[in-house]
């Protein structure tokens, strides 16, 4: 029988894989794109930018939000949002290292 190797994900790892995942879309790869371009928007003028419900754009920004990419603050009765500069620079870093570090070292898999 094979033993399994209990392996740990590094902190960095797992970082990396939360702001993966949360750009996993691409309305949320619009809405990123869209608030590093301002410096800071109302939840009006995102859903404005999008061909989708209200409430599809409310869970993609919270997804953003849990990930730490977006921050947003409620200026009653609206809720203004821009990029978390602290975590955009730590995941640009973040996928510049990973990219860095998987560089194939063949060429294994050719195209025909």
């Amino acid at each position: 029988m094979e033993t399994i190797k209990n392996k740990e994900y590094t902190i960095d790892q797992e970082q990396l894989a939360r702001f993966a995942k949360a750009m996993g879309h691409p309305a949320r790869i619009t809405i990123l794109h869209f608030l590093a371009s301002m410096d800071s928007c109302y939840f009006g003028e995102i859903h404005n930018e999008l061909p989708i419900a209200k409430a599809t754009v409310s869970q993609h920004l919270k997804e953003l939000k849990d990930a730490g990419l977006i921050q947003g603050e409620i200026e009653t009765p609206k809720v203004k949002y821009c990029i978390n500069r602290e975590n955009w620079v730590k995941a640009q870093a973040f996928f510049e290292g990973f990219f860095a570090d998987c560089e194939p070292k063949t060429e294994c898999c050719k195209n025909p």
